[in-house]
């Protein structure tokens, strides 16, 4: 009859099991029979119960109940005066016994993983009397493990990183597989780690499953991520064993192992002369095979004639260069700038070093663009003063304004007349001389602010302005008068010589605070011998000369 693998492999266990055990049954019959019971200093007859060691295999695949063992007493002399009782787990409705013989039997299939042993008590009893003729004896009936379960990795699948340039030998991971077999007997439980996918890249421990790099130099930049298959064979790797897999994800995480490098040797940009300050001119960027930390980099201008009008700073989120501009510029002073720019690594691992400096330059033209500009006046701010008592058409002064561009386009000038409503002053269109309009008065307007617009001549569109501060002299055309309307009032009794009233003058005119005032009663009133009047420099005191009796 030909045996299945499962069925050969359960004939030699249970085969090997027969060869151990008929040695020990024998050993444990003798002692039984040899080995007095002594309880309280009393000698007691000794035990007559006599049976093997019982194990049973797990997983029996036969119909007939499986034969256990066999139950026996001294005083079972075979005449069937004796039966056997069998209690405890799984009592009947697992083991079963022939009360005539003893045997027992196992109905049902075992599991060791389930349950790894039972414990049940024996009597033997005196068939008529139904009294035991021994004492009841507990025993234990223990579950023979086969090679029934494969390893299983509980944690898999795993995912594991180690640095790309890593030695070979290092560690990457460790996979643990666990067997629910019997340890303790044979080999069933012990398991060997064998790698079946991942050669030449990765190896394993046969026996801790520690997972290894197998290769020198691995880059990330050329595979980022490798899958491993790692098997878990029980059996020590034996022909019959059960397996186990589990798939392991291994990344190799970044060093930096690569300089940055741009990708041209030189750039040019053009910009146009009119970018304001502080604009972007542009964007240059070296590629970093690196991620991360290891990508940042620095960019600096390390030569060149634009040093002090441009500069270069980096954008974090993108790794580019930024050029700015930090000075105005002027195609008709220089069309042209050249830049040398370094970009270098922030992060520079050590052990790369031998592979070259870690830094890369390049050549960046800037080509300033003529832009049509408006005319730009010799000065941002011209003073000129004119006296208030100037004729209508006297010259005030002169402003100048030319275009900046290679064309110098003539220019033509206006006045602002938002600026000049009332229309003081004129200015010629060709010379840019201002004049008087019209008559000037201080006292009304003491400063006149205009602006002056200068247009191209070939494009009137382009205007630029120029702004002029007029400031008018003072000239003495207005007559003091007194501050204020007087009245006074004096007692009748009021003494000679006393001040009854001070009165003042103001002027329109300049100086304000500086001017001489010079007071006198007019013909009637002096001719009026009660009052006098005092000049007292600005100051007018008129006194009573004698006492003036008032109806």
């Amino acid at each position: 009859m030909k045996l299945g693998k499962v069925e050969f492999c359960h004939f030699l266990q249970i085969l090997a099991l027969f060869l151990c055990l008929s040695g020990m049954n024998q050993a444990e019959l003798s002692r039984s029979r040899s080995k007095p019971y002594f309880q309280s200093g009393r000698t007691r007859t000794k035990r007559s119960w006599v049976w093997n060691q019982f194990f049973v295999l797990e997983e029996y695949m036969g119909t007939d109940p499986l034969y256990v063992g066999k139950l026996h007493s001294d005083v079972d002399k075979g005449d069937g005066s004796i039966k056997y009782i069998l209690s405890g787990e799984g009592a009947s409705s697992i083991f079963i016994i022939d009360e005539n013989t003893g045997d027992i039997h196992a109905t049902k299939r075992l599991d060791r993983e389930e349950q790894a042993y039972y414990t049940l008590r024996a009597q033997a009893l005196d068939r008529l009397t139904n009294k035991p003729v021994e004492p009841e004896s507990e025993f234990v009936i223990k579950i023979q493990d086969i090679n029934d379960n494969e390893p299983k990795f509980l944690d898999g699948p795993y995912t594991a990183g180690v640095p790309e340039m890593s030695p070979v030998g290092t560690s990457v991971v460790q996979v643990t597989a666990t067997d629910a077999d019997d340890p303790t007997y044979g080999n069933s439980a012990r398991v060997v780690y064998s790698i079946l996918q991942g050669q030449p890249y990765f190896s394993v421990e046969p026996k801790t499953g520690v997972i290894k790099t197998a290769l020198p130099n691995m880059d990330r930049e050329a595979k980022d991520q490798y899958l491993l298959v790692i098997q878990a064979k029980d059996m020590v790797g034996q022909n019959g064993g059960l397996s186990g897999t589990t798939s392991v994800t291994v990344t190799l995480t970044d060093v930096n192992d690569n300089p940055p490098r741009f990708p041209r040797r030189s750039y040019q940009y053009n910009v146009p002369e009119s970018l304001p300050v502080a604009s972007v001119v542009a964007r240059i960027k070296a590629a970093d095979a690196d991620v991360g930390p290891n990508a940042e980099m620095e960019y600096k201008i390390v030569d060149g004639d634009g040093l002090g009008v441009f500069k270069i700073s980096v954008d974090k989120d993108t790794q580019e260069g930024i050029i700015t501009i930090q000075k105005e510029l002027d195609f008709e002073a220089k069309t042209s700038y050249t830049l040398r720019i370094e970009a270098a690594n922030m992060h520079i691992d050590p052990r790369f070093l031998s592979l070259g400096p870690f830094s890369d330059m390049t050549t960046v033209k800037i080509i300033v663009e003529d832009v049509d500009e408006p005319p730009v006046f010799t000065s941002r701010l011209y003073s000129m003063v004119v006296s208030e008592a100037a004729k209508v058409g006297t010259i005030i002064g002169t402003v100048a304004a030319h275009d900046p561009d290679a064309s110098n386009s003539p220019v033509r000038y206006s006045i602002d007349r938002n600026t000049d409503l009332e229309r003081y002053f004129n200015i010629d269109a060709n010379s840019g001389v201002i004049t008087t309009a019209k008559s000037l008065d201080r006292e009304t307007n003491a400063v006149h602010n205009i602006t002056v617009l200068a247009m191209e001549s070939q494009n009137p569109a382009q205007i630029g302005r120029g702004y002029v501060a007029i400031t008018i002299l003072d000239i003495n055309d207005n007559a003091p008068e007194f501050a204020m309307e007087y009245e006074t009032t004096v007692c009748e009794n009021a003494q000679p010589g006393q001040v009854i009233q001070k009165i003042s003058a103001i002027d329109k005119d300049d100086p304000p605070n500086g001017h001489q005032f010079y007071f006198s009663l007019t013909p009637e009133a002096a001719n009026n011998h009660n009052f006098t009047l005092q000049d007292n420099k600005g100051v007018v005191t008129p006194c009573l000369s004698r006492a003036v009796n008032l109806y």
